[in-house]
Formats: structure tokens, sequence, C-alpha cells
């Protein structure tokens, strides 16, 4: 029997992945055991013995073990082969549920403990904000004003169908019993039902075989708000109030309300899953409605369940206690007159909210309330008639000696309808600036205004859209008949309108324009809003209206070098200016990281990404004008992913003040929010992340000014040299877009059910047209993970060989001492230097061979791998000499175990992967005929790698 873990487990470092590895040995028991019972003996002792090679090949990296598991793989038939691929697929996801778990157990155990409060939650924030003599009204104003926004997106590396995802949270439920206190009936009615949830894992199709739709994306979201933001955001507020209360107490009367309390909303959900339209035909007016529908069903049947058991809950009796003159109002105007009740007014008043719920429901699209309501009643006008009803509730009973019971779900429910109102999540607009020119260009040419916009120079665009904007008059007719393109736009933007009135105003608020290039690419959209009644101008006063934000989304190194110019530009215009007034002098503008890297490279893209900030920072101060940071963060480091608190913290100064809105990508949602303890956890540190970021005193000093202008000095010096290297290999050298489709599943990927939106802008294999995500999840496959590092060694090697050519430079020793200052000294570049230290702990040059070989051409296949591994061999060089550390992650080793056991599932995938495209690869060349079997083989394999790995996409 597996020895029962214990939360309050003190024992010595050694020791502390010890209920880890047991819960790993535990899971995969159980995986052998459902893999014995149902595909046999046979097949068990193939997958042991693949996984026993792939261990020998990666300690020796020798010809031999690599001929005998190329040998032993090509042996396998169809059938054991998807067999023995799904072993390793589902012990790579039955690993990540043991790793998640044992995350909790040592933060519970840290806390059991007393320990000190650990860096990264809201209390360690106060303290230090607290120690550098930040006020406590400082603070209540920061959460008064404060914005903190996880958006979920739906790009094409979600892999994880609902139904797995379902199953493994099962697991999770399972494994954390067993660290309480069982009987041995308990523990072994535990097993069983672990057994038979890997069961029913094992017999659960992982992958989906016809395309995901919009729809389908929808509900996977909704599936984490279920799990994890309805009861854990709410709670976080709790905690948050508990820890600004312990930092910073304040006596107040008895009976008072507390004065750590903060209504304001502070942290809301975005989603841009059925609002998106970038690139994804299948997003239109209808995805638009459907999504905000299935938000306000989503929320609605969770407050119909809370007010349900508050009624059960709430059984107080006036014949024992008073109430509140309007809770008995409440009360009389419930449609429940039941004798049984007269004495209950909290029960009677609850189930006229719940009447009232259930009416507003049905108007806003719920087709299925579980529960029918005692009568009818009138739905409420929007949420927060709702919430000030909940208030009166709480208010009654803390006036009447029921404090206490306002807490265990009261409170918590009002909470949730500050934060998630009757639409859930704020849904986000997206378009592409080229759809809206040619939108515009054919309303300006159908009716009359111009017949060429396209053709027209910049200064002539922004005249003519300043012009239109002033006039009264729209550009579109009913009576005019136009291309599907313009109808489907101005359609779009016209259901956005309804939906705000619908489910009101925060339930879009944001339009974005990728590829922002120029100022007319944001007029062109305020334009569009004119014309379908989304900016409104009152000739009267001359001032307007405008319910749709346009925020920017600044892509590519050139767009990014251009960020605070546009910026300043169009702030200055005064059509803008008063809009922005309107706005609260607030205006966000997005930052895209995906393709700054895939355009520029590593280092590169970071480097810009900065640079823009500190100077989006510097015109809008000039400008008076609050600026709201939009990230557009991936999963993989190449595409600005790694921990969110770090990135956070290693913001420039300025660029966060209590306003930030970051993505969250692919299968980086379910590894984040799939169990709700942890996703708690994850929320936490965003918040803290942003009130340290937002409120931690910065020094002044001419001394700190000047040497991060020495530090940012050298990082244009490296930035330069990494964007040519970058440059060179990937855009510049012949053959190389061969290579890459050759020697990683990018085809395959392109094939696979991931997502609505396809991996590519245009059918071609041009890389400028590929999408970021698929290229960054391509190199992940690969176990190169290349966008993550590629050219930082070439440009620090260069820099430092520089000193000995030129004497007036300093010498190598000096530019040695600066990196390492810069790395000692700055966050941003130690934070650079971590991620890609996390990057090239997962890039493993041994497997990646195996994929080079993929490529026909013998001689480009030498000529490119040679080139990468000897980036590969300058990078881990050039770091080890800035760190002191030869060894990945010296200073992380938790990260640097978990990455280190998932090798022996993860190695054998990479490994069956390899030889199944080489199969499929083989039958496609033959007249195009394919394998269904081998294709499922392959996507399984695409899985479990990025199970493996993940923050892949």
């Amino acid at each position: 029997m597996v020895k029962q873990a214990s939360t309050t487990d003190t024992r010595g470092d050694a020791d502390k992945d010890a209920p880890l590895k047991e819960d790993i040995r535990l899971l995969g028991r159980l995986l052998g055991d459902v893999l014995r019972d149902q595909e046999g003996d046979a097949v068990f002792a193939v997958v042991e013995t693949i996984r026993q090679t792939a261990v020998r090949f990666r300690r020796e990296a020798d010809a031999g073990a690599a001929a005998e598991l190329d040998g032993m793989l090509k042996q396998l038939s169809r059938e054991q082969t998807i067999s023995v691929v799904r072993a390793f697929s589902y012990f790579s996801h039955l690993a990540n549920i043991a790793e998640d778990q044992h995350h909790i157990r040592r933060r519970r155990a840290h806390l059991l403990a007393g320990s000190p409060v650990q860096q990264g939650s809201v209390n360690f924030a106060l303290g230090k904000l607290k120690r550098a003599g930040v006020s406590r009204a400082t603070v209540d104003a920061f959460f008064r004003q404060a914005l903190i926004a996880p958006v979920l997106t739906a790009h094409p590396t979600e892999v994880q169908r609902k139904s797995i995802l379902d199953a493994e949270h099962d697991i999770a439920r399972l494994l954390a019993e067993r660290d309480l206190p069982l009987t041995p009936k308990e523990r072994g009615a535990n097993m069983q039902l672990l057994h038979a949830r890997v069961a029913t894992l094992w017999q659960t199709r992982m992958l989906r075989y016809s395309k995901l739709t919009v729809a389908d994306e929808i509900e996977n979201a909704l599936s984490y708000y279920r799990i994890t933001f309805l009861r854990e955001l709410p709670g976080l507020y709790d905690d948050i109030e508990a820890d600004i209360a312990e930092q910073y107490p304040a006596a107040h009367a008895h009976g008072a309300a507390d004065p750590a309390r903060i209504d304001a909303p502070y942290v809301q959900m975005g989603s841009w899953i059925g609002g998106d339209r970038d690139g994804n035909p299948n997003v239109n007016a209808g995805t638009m409605r459907h999504a905000l529908a299935r938000h306000a069903t989503t929320i609605l049947d969770f407050y119909l369940d809370e007010v349900h058991a508050l009624g059960a809950e709430l059984s107080v009796s006036t014949l024992m206690v008073g109430v509140s003159p309007a809770l008995q109002a409440l009360a009389e105007h419930s449609p429940d007159h039941s004798p049984h009740r007269g004495d209950e007014p909290y029960r009677r008043a609850l189930i006229g909210i719940y009447a009232r719920l259930a009416a507003s429901a049905r108007a806003l699209g719920a087709t299925n309330i579980l529960r029918k309501e005692v009568g009818p009643a009138a739905p409420y006008a929007d949420a927060a008639a709702f919430a000030a009803e909940l208030q009166v509730l709480v208010e009654s009973l803390q006036a009447h000696h029921g404090a206490a019971l306002v807490k265990p779900r009261l409170a918590t429910l009002k909470r949730a309808a500050d934060i998630f109102g009757f639409h859930l999540a704020s849904l986000d607009m997206r378009q592409t600036s080229d759809v809206h020119e040619r939108v515009l260009a054919e309303l300006f040419a159908r009716g009359g205004a111009e017949p060429d916009y396209a053709a027209l120079d910049e200064d002539a665009k922004e005249r003519l859209l300043l012009a239109e904007l002033a006039q009264p008059r729209l550009l579109y007719s009913p009576y005019i008949a136009y291309s599907a393109e313009t109808d489907s736009e101005l359609t779009i933007l016209r259901a956005a309108r309804e939906v705000r009135a619908r489910y009101g105003a925060r339930a879009i608020r944001n339009y974005i324009i990728s590829h922002t290039e120029t100022v007319s690419d944001l007029l062109e959209v305020l334009l569009l809003q004119k014309e379908t009644g989304l900016l409104r101008m009152d000739r009267a006063s001359g001032e307007s209206e405008l319910d749709l934000m346009v925020v920017p989304l600044f892509e590519t190194i050139p767009d990014l070098q251009r960020a605070a110019d546009i910026m300043g530009r169009v702030m200055a215009l005064p059509q803008v200016k008063q809009l922005i007034a309107k706005q609260g002098q607030l205006q966000e503008v997005m930052l895209g990281y995906s393709d700054s890297n895939k355009d520029g490279g590593f280092l590169t893209s970071n480097w810009e990404l900065y640079k823009a900030e500190t100077l989006l920072v510097t015109v809008f101060d000039k400008a008076g004008v609050k600026l709201r940071l939009f990230h557009g963060r991936g999963g993989t480091v190449g595409r600005g992913g790694g921990p969110s608190y770090e990135a956070i913290l290693a913001q420039p100064p300025g660029t966060v003040n209590g306003q930030i809105r970051l993505t969250e990508q692919g299968e980086i949602i379910a590894s984040k929010f799939s169990n709700a303890e942890i996703g708690r956890r994850n929320l936490e540190l965003l918040v803290a992340a942003t009130l340290e970021a937002s409120l931690t005193p910065h020094p002044a000093e001419a001394a700190h000014s000047a040497k991060l202008a020495r530090f940012e000095a050298v990082m244009a010096t490296l930035s330069q040299r990494a964007y040519q290297a970058y440059r060179n290999l990937v855009y510049e050298t012949p053959g190389f877009t061969d290579y890459f489709f050759a020697a990683t599943p990018i085809a395959e990927i392109a094939e696979l059910n991931l997502g609505s939106r396809p991996a590519s802008r245009k059918a071609n294999q041009r890389i400028e047209d590929l999408r970021a995500i698929p290229w960054g999840f391509s190199w992940g496959q690969c176990r190169l993970l290349l966008p993550g590092w590629y050219g930082f060694g070439s440009a620090i090697s260069a820099w430092l060989d520089e000193a000995d050519a030129a004497a007036a430079t300093p010498s190598r020793d000096d530019k040695l001492g600066a990196l390492r200052a810069m790395h000692a000294e700055w966050p941003f570049f130690a934070t650079l230097l971590s991620n890609m230290d996390m990057v090239l702990a997962k890039t493993d040059l041994a497997i990646a061979s195996r994929y080079a070989e993929l490529v026909a051409d013998a001689a480009l296949r030498e000529r490119i791998f040679k080139r990468i591994t000897h980036e590969h061999a300058l990078t881990l060089s050039c770091l080890e000499l800035i760190t002191g550390n030869a060894e990945r992650l010296a200073g992380n080793p938790l990260l640097a175990r978990s990455i280190m056991n998932r090798f022996a599932y993860l190695d054998p995938l990479n490994h069956l992967q390899v030889e199944l495209i080489k199969r499929h690869r083989a039958l496609s060349n033959q007249a195009g005929q394919a394998d269904e079997r081998v294709h499922r083989g392959i996507h399984l394999s695409i899985n479990g790698v990025a199970a493996g790995l993940r923050n892949t996409g």
C-alpha cells in the first residue's frame, strides 16, 4: 500500500518530493493495471521496454541506443503503436495531476508550519509596501481604481477535450483525499474509485475527430468558470480583505462596516472567444450573441443555485429575531404566500429573488432552468438591482445579530454579483486593420465621398476620416447592396450595440485592432462605430459618446517601434482627446508578444516591447492620460509566456499603475485553472504582482537613472546583434522554410482539430504568413524551442569578443561585469534570462536530432541543424558566463526536478512521434494515401508532448 502523505510534512529537502514520487508511482501503477487489463501483457511489456530504452538513450545518447529504439518502433503494428502512444500520453496527464497536487500539499504544509508569508502572496506584497512607507489610504485607493483582467482566448494550441478535463478533475480530487486521515476501508474505497477513473480515462477518446467550432470553444472556456472562477475569485477578495486588515489594522466600532471591505471589482474576467474575428471566418455576429447568451446562462445558473441553497440555510424566524423594514418589504413582494413560512422573511425574500432571477435568465437567453420558481415575478433591470436586493439581506442580518450568517454563502454571492454581473466576462472584439480599410473603402466609394480610399496617403486618409467623423450623416445606406464582408462587419458592430443594451455595458467594452500601423487605423474603427450607432455625437454640445474603447495592437518589431509616435499623434487630435476624457482619461494599448518574436527573435522581441512600453509611458504622461497595457502573452517563453508574477514585476516603471490585462491561452488555461486551489493561487499572483509593481517606490536619484541608461545601452547593442542572427537563420538562409516544415510536425499540427482558427493566415508555406502560435508550438514538439533562445549566444559572444578588436571599447572583463550587474540588478534582464533558462532546460538536442532525420535533403539537414546546435552551445556558454550556473534552473530546483521527472514519459512520446510522422509522410507521398490510425497516433503524441511540456502554445 502506498504510504499516506502528511499535509504537515516537515521533512528535509531530500524528502520533499517523496509524496510526489509516491503519487506518480501510484497513478503509473494504476495505469499499468488498466493497460494490462485492456490491452494485454504483451502491450504492457512493449511500453516498459520502450520507456527503459528511451531512458538509456537520454543517459548515453549513443548510436546503439538510438538504433535499438528505432528498430523497436518500426516493428510496432499500427494497433500497438496507438496503444503505446496513448499509454505515454495518459501518463503525461496523470503526472501533471500528481504534480499539481504536490504544489497544493507543499503550500498547505508551509502555511500549517507557520512559515513566513510567501513571496507572490498579497500579504507579502502588502507587508513589503508597508515597510516602504506606503499608506493604507494608498492601498485602498489602488483597489478602488484597479483593473486586473485575465482574458481567456481560444487559440490553436488548446488540445484538451472537456471530457478529459472532467475525468482528470475527478482523479485530482481522489488523489487529494489520500492526504486526509482515512480508515483502511475508506482508503480501499478511494483506491477502487481511482482505478475506475483511470480506466474511464483510458476508455475516453482523447482527440476531437471533428473540427472544433466556436461554440465548442465557448463551452470549453466556461468549464473553468464552474471549476475555479465563480467561487475562487470571490473567495480571493475575502482573503485580500483579511490581508489588508492584518497588515494595516484599524479600529472600528462594533457592528460597523469593516473598513477593509472594498466593493470595487478590481479583478474581472475577459474573453476573446466568440468576438475575435482576426483571421477566423467562423466568428460573426451570431457567435458573439451566442457567447454572451452562454455567459449569461452560466452565471445566472450559478446565482439560481446559490439563492436556492441560501433559502434552505436562512431559516431565521421573526419569532426569534427582528428584521429590517427593507427586508420585510422584500418578503412581502415575494410570490411565496405559504403560511408555513409566514415567520421566515429571509426565505420568502429569497424565493422572490429566485423568481426574479429566473425571469431574468429567460429574458437573457436561458432555456432550461432546473428548478421552477414558485410564482411569476418581474426580471431585474440589471445585475446591480439583483446585488442591491442581496445587500438588503446582508444589512438586515448584520443589524439583527446575524452577521455570522452572512459569511458562509451570502457574502460570496453578493461579491460574485459585483464581479460577474449578468455578463460573466467582458467579451473583446478584434479584427485586423486591413478588413476595416476594405470596408470603409467600399462605404466611401458607394456613398460618393471618395472613389479610392485605399490609394490615399496617410495624411489624406486622416483628413478624410476626421471630416467624416464630424459629419452628422452616415455613409451607409440601407438601399445599397454591399459586399458580404462589409455586410458582415457592420452586422457584427450592430450586434455589439444590441448585446450591450441587453447584458450591460461591461458585456463588450473594447475593440482591438490587429496590425495597427498608422493613426488612420484607429480613426477607421471610430468611424465604423459611428456608422453603427456605437459612437454618437450631440450636435448641441459638440460632444460624443463612444461605447467601445478603440485599442491598438502593436505586434511586429516595426509596429512596436512606431507605437509611441502613433499614440502621441492620435491622442493630440481634439476629437479623440474628448473621447478619452469621457473614458476617464484612460486609454488601453495592446502589445503582441507572439508576432514580434516570430519577426525578430526572443531577445529583440523582449527589448522592443520594453522600449515601446517605456516610450508609451512618456507619451501618455505628456498627454495627461492614464495608460493601461494589455499584454498578448502566449504559453511559450517565445510568445511572452513564463511566470506571470515575475513578468509583471519586470515591467518598466510606470507601465502597470493598477491597470493590466493579459491573455491566458491554450493549455496554459488548463494548467493554471483546471484545479480550483491552484487557480486561486494564480489569480492571487496576478493581484500581488500588480499591487507591488504599481505601488513600490522607485529610486529617483541620478545614479540609478545613469545605471539604468547604461544597462539599456548594452541591451540595444545586444538586441541588434541577436536580431541579425535570428533573421539570418529564419528569413535569409536558403532552404530554412523547407527544413522547418520537414523537421517539425507543423503540417500535422495544422491538421489537428485544436481550434476553430486556421493555423496559417494564407494557404502557403511562407513563415511570414504562418501564425505565431503554431510556429512556437511546432518548435516545442520537436524539443528545440528555438523561438525562446536563438540569437542570444551570437549576440553576447560577438559583443564580448569585439573588445579585443577595438581599443576604444571596454575590455571583455568590463563587458562581462556589466552583463553580470544587469542580471543582478535589473529585473527585466534577470527575468529574461530566467525564462530562457527554463526553455533551455526543456530543450533536448538529442531528441531534436531524431526530428532532423525527417529532412530528406541530407545536405540541408546537416547545414541547418549544425547552425542550430552551434548557437545552442554558444547560448549555454554565455548564460553560464553571466549567471555562474552550469546547471539549468539552479535557482529553481523544484522546477528543475519537475522537468527531469517528466523525461521518462516525454522522451518516448517524441521518439514515437518521429516514427509515426515517417509512416504518415511515406503513405502521403504514395498517391496521397493516408492511414487514419497513423494520423491519429501523431495527434495523440502531439497532445501528450504538449501536456508534458505544459507551456508549449
